[in-house]
């Protein structure tokens, strides 16, 4: 299973990541020296540019930069805000209102970017201002932003359910619908932390947020761009009208219009809009590219197969075998980016789980899961970089401490799923 060029390989990616190198070139650079010493560094050359190459243009790709591209826009036509001044709205008289206002916002505006580090950036400047001024604690707040944003990988249209479905054959439209009721359990078990926390330390949380029952009615008006917009990917998807790209494209031409018309999305606005989006996409595909290439080095020198051939014949039974796989999962997921591992790991782990019996939509789930929890977990958790870098304020420390309580309620959640399959299916069965 393994040989010389594969514990070169990743010898040369271990030293990459540790002195802080980018992962899609780190996966790039020690995939191609990996290739290299076993077909020659002229197929290895030819090999990445055709790799890059295709990744750029693959059409079914190109669900990544619209969806991308529909969250930028909805969040500078001001839609975050007003799902959060909403949120608040109705769920600011209760004890750790504004709390609970942020998840159920983080929640409706994954529903249109399908990105956690989206959503966590944009919740960070639209809640933590509003939370910090009536006397939040900062570590709570950004605890609650960063669990907040891993519902953007949950919740449809998400990018990483649209790459797992790509690589494994499966239906997306499927693996869309079978997020929705795992990601309304991550909400209820974040809100019951939520919940707990006020029990356990009351001073972090203090006071509540009165409105009138006009305003708050006046807030659901305000909402109608947000609820247009899911029923015009989602319907249009479930409802047979377009395909999963096609949707992506749809619902960032329809998040501009609102913008636009709104007068949030002006010709200066849409191209800083397109130079974000544009940003973000390229970071994207670099990791794309790069875990690609790291994965032919893995198949030319025999590692996949062997991995495969090892794992299927363990004697621990089936959900040893899961258990084995999700447990490697929670260690990448907190070295590597989410995208990363998807296509680094599922040509190797997918066809081991196909053989044991399990059901590829529900596994899909709790696979897509396990890894967003690395994105809040040291010594990487990109969400909680990412709050760090808006809210300087607020130590990194102090963000780790903060949503370790969710990541418990993910294990929770995790463990549900495992035991209750039916959670991830019933309404895909039900279709």
């Amino acid at each position: 299973m393994t040989s010389a060029p594969t514990l070169v390989g990743f010898a040369i990616l271990i030293a990459l990541l540790a002195i802080r190198v980018p992962v899609g070139f780190a996966m790039a650079t020690a995939g191609m020296c990996g290739f290299a010493m076993v077909v020659g560094f002229d197929p290895a050359l030819s090999m990445v540019g055709q790799v890059a190459f295709n990744s750029l243009t693959a059409y079914e790709f190109s669900i990544i930069p619209m969806f991308i591209l529909m969250g930028v826009f909805a969040a500078r036509g001001n839609l975050s805000l007003e799902l959060f001044r909403a949120s608040q709205a109705w769920l600011g008289r209760f004890k750790g209102g504004l709390a609970y206002s942020t998840l159920v916002a983080s929640a409706g505006f994954a529903a249109i970017n399908g990105s956690s580090l989206a959503t966590a950036s944009t919740m960070t400047r639209v809640a933590m201002p509003e939370m910090e001024r009536e006397g939040y604690d900062g570590g709570l707040s950004a605890g609650v932003i960063a669990a907040g944003g891993t519902l953007g990988i949950m919740i449809p249209p998400s990018a990483v359910f649209a790459l797992y479905g790509f690589i494994t054959q499966q239906d997306i439209a499927s693996l869309f619908i079978a997020g929705i009721l795992p990601g309304l359990l991550g909400l209820l078990l974040y809100s019951a932390t939520v919940f707990l926390t006020g029990l356990v330390s009351p001073s972090k949380m203090p006071g509540t947020v009165r409105t009138s029952w006009g305003y708050k009615f006046a807030t659901l008006r305000q909402i109608w761009a947000i609820a247009l917009l899911f029923v015009l990917v989602i319907g249009g998807i479930y409802g047979g009208v377009f395909t999963v790209t096609e949707a992506a494209g749809i619902g960032a031409f329809g998040a501009w219009v609102i913008g636009f018309l709104r007068g949030k999305l002006g010709l200066r606005e849409t191209m800083e809009c397109l130079a974000e989006a544009l940003h973000m996409s390229a970071a994207i595909f670099t990791i794309v590219i790069g875990a690609l290439i790291f994965g032919y080095f893995l198949t030319v020198t025999g590692t996949t197969a062997g991995l495969i051939s090892w794992l299927a014949n363990q004697p621990v039974g089936p959900y040893g075998v899961l258990a084995s796989i999700l447990l490697g999962y929670l260690i990448l997921g907190a070295l590597m980016d989410e995208l990363a591992i998807t296509l680094l790991t599922l040509p190797i782990v997918f066809p081991v789980v196909q053989s044991l019996g399990f059901d590829p939509i529900w596994f899909g789930v709790i696979f897509v899961m396990t890894v967003t929890l690395g994105v809040n977990t040291p010594p990487i958790g990109m969400n909680v970089f990412v709050i760090n870098q808006i809210a300087r304020h607020v130590e990194l420390g102090r963000i780790y401490r903060s949503v370790m309580p969710f990541i418990l309620a993910d294990l929770v959640r995790l463990g549900l799923l495992i035991a209750f399959p039916s959670i991830a299916l019933v309404l895909v069965n039900g279709l």
